[in-house]
């Protein structure tokens, strides 16, 4: 019996593949091969494919370009501070939020669309309700649930349309009719922190933007055989960026029938990736956000302490070759799993790396290979390394070199890099995992906090923010920095992140709340921002035709500075996120 796309998408048997070009009739025809796939097409430039794993050769640097290889992605962690406390606008009015959502503006998001890309939403919470009980969600799309109808162009997943909601709201039993629930929560905190709605005047609760519409999509996890190569914790949420790229696309079509403007969430993240906005999954932000009224918001990260970056530049002072290198140290911690270590040098050098176990065992220099690589088991270590090179890596041109450690000795491990091309000033960065997806306590000794923005944050046209606590106004000391390994500006603007009201989990439908702290508020609270902005632009019909790059521009204009800082800045961007600004600023021309 032959095998449906949606068997293929779904299978660990099947791989999934990211190509930057349209298959055409005439290049299916070329095949020959009677290779089992399917494919579906995101836009006229970027298509995903999936192929029998049994067919192919393994995973890897060694065998497929680096952009064909879906990307993992962690969730933006939160940390609950404490359970059952009253509502805090103090980020709201930090924001500049609270002050036009009264009149004589009285923006509160209303007509427009928000997207939350995530682990799902509790839909029965009366943060997503209207006044009458019926729901403020246009639909769910369940990428998790196979047994329902998926949205028109899609072949998996279920797809929940608002009728459907509503109709489960007015059950003794809605998960019998919408049986879409957020396990984890996340999702639910952002989307409430973004849009949840005013109760009891904005007493008991308010979200940045409680009358903006709500679009989710509930991610499915990633396949066995991507966190098996990543080597990602069992117990750890990981996405593909091919099925973020699905959720982009269906919030996009879905929305075109309403001719509002959309903004969409992004709270994931990853550390692999050149970090200068050239990903495939990057590439399709900013495409989209040309569109008007297309509007990304992104958070960058908890990465900043997390000591995962390096920076070097082998530039010797005499111009010597034998100095022409670079130790650089990871500490494995206990229990670690393993990891890939992402090297990344600038064009035109050419480097290659020995590496030395905590033993003293050592691999001897690996030459440069062109697009090869080669494994090395370490006898007294028990570890297996996987050194890989891309001379010529296709996104950006760099030199990629990726070492991929398995069942890592503890202990301190030495990579030791030469430059082969003996021009001065040979730059070059490397970056480990997020922290979410490493075993154990597993760092650099002498790390670089800078460039610490987590991906997709370095989409160009994206608002990708920043976190600091207003309670404070201190940088929240897990937030990402910038700028972009190109020396792009990012992040953008900083926004609240510390001490935040947001839902929690609790009974089914039970408004609980909890003081939250985590970049992925900063991103929320700035997702309500703007969608209160577009209410005013578009909808409102002051400044009509709008896309995600001048809606940027428009709140760091009106973002908040400080005197004794330089602008732009690594920690902050432009400055704080302060929608009241944006309407100053506008009223100063």
């Amino acid at each position: 019996m032959p095998v449906s796309c949606k068997e293929r998408i779904l299978s660990n048997d099947y791989a999934d593949w990211i190509i930057d070009f349209e298959l055409t009739e005439e290049l299916r025809n070329m095949d020959t091969s009677n290779l089992d796939y399917c494919y579906h097409q995101v836009d006229r430039i970027l298509g995903l494919v999936y192929t029998a794993r049994e067919q192919m050769a393994p995973i890897g640097l060694l065998n497929y370009p680096y952009q064909r290889l879906p990307n993992l992605f962690g969730l933006q962690e939160l940390v609950t501070e404490s359970v059952g406390n009253a509502f805090d606008p103090g980020p709201l009015i930090a924001s500049g939020i609270r002050s036009v959502q009264q009149k004589p503006l009285s923006l509160t998001g209303k007509g427009t669309i928000t997207v939350f890309i995530d682990t799902g939403i509790d839909y029965r919470n009366p943060l997503f309700r209207n006044p009458d009980g019926s729901s403020r969600i246009l639909a769910i799309w369940d990428q998790t649930i196979q047994d329902g109808q998926p949205p028109a162009g899609f072949d998996y997943g279920t797809e929940y349309g608002k009728e459907l909601i509503n109709q489960a709201l007015q059950s003794d039993n809605p998960l019998s009719i919408v049986p879409s629930i957020d396990e984890n929560g996340h999702g639910t905190a952002i989307a409430g922190v973004a849009a949840g709605s005013n109760i009891s005047e904005g007493t008991i609760f308010s979200g940045a933007a409680p009358d903006a519409d709500i679009l989710v999509i509930k991610l499915k996890p990633c396949k066995q055989y991507l966190r098996d190569y990543y080597l990602i914790p069992d117990n750890v949420v990981a996405y593909q960026s091919t099925d973020i790229m699905m959720a982009l696309q269906y919030a996009d079509t879905f929305a075109e029938s309403f001719v509002r403007p959309v903004i969409f969430c992004i709270a994931l993240s990853s550390s692999y990736g050149s970090h200068n906005g050239t990903s495939p999954l990057s590439n399709y932000m900013n495409r989209l956000a040309n569109k008007r009224s297309r509007v990304f918001v992104t958070g960058g990260g908890n990465e900043g302490n997390s000591a995962h970056h390096y920076e070097g530049n082998l530039s010797p002072e005499n111009g010597r070759q034998d100095e022409m290198q670079e130790e650089i140290e990871i500490r494995v911690g206990e229990g670690e799993k393993g990891f890939i270590a992402e090297i990344w040098g600038n064009t035109p050098n050419v480097f290659s790396l020995s590496i030395r176990s905590p033993g003293g065992e050592e691999i001897p220099n690996i030459g440069v290979q062109a697009d090869k690589g080669i494994t090395y088991e370490f006898v007294y270590e028990k570890t297996n390394v996987t050194v890989s090179y891309a001379l010529v890596e296709g996104s950006i041109g760099d030199e990629l070199i990726t070492v991929r450690f398995q069942n890592p000795t503890p202990g301190i491990w030495s990579m030791i890099l030469q430059s082969e091309s003996g021009l001065r000033n040979a730059g070059f960065h490397v970056w480990l995992p997020i922290s979410r997806f490493l075993s154990g306590e597993t760092y650099f000794l002498n790390s670089n906090p800078n460039i610490t923005l987590t991906i997709p944050g370095f989409a160009e046209n994206a608002i990708t923010v920043s976190a600091y606590s207003s309670r404070n106004n201190s940088i929240y000391v897990r937030s990402g920095r910038g700028f972009s390994r190109g020396s792009q500006i990012k992040p953008d603007i900083a926004a609240p992140a510390v001490g935040v009201s947001a839902p929690q989990r609790g009974l089914p439908g039970e408004l609980r709340l909890a003081s939250v702290t985590g970049s992925a508020l900063s991103a929320a609270i700035t997702t309500g921002a703007v969608a209160d902005f577009m209410q005013w632009a578009v909808l409102e019909r002051n400044a009509t035709y709008l896309n995600s790059g001048e809606v940027k521009n428009y709140f760091i204009r009106g973002a908040l500075r400080d005197r004794n800082l330089e602008y732009p800045n690594k920690l902050w961007g432009f400055g704080k996120l302060s929608l009241q600004g944006v309407f100053d600023s506008l009223a100063e021309l």
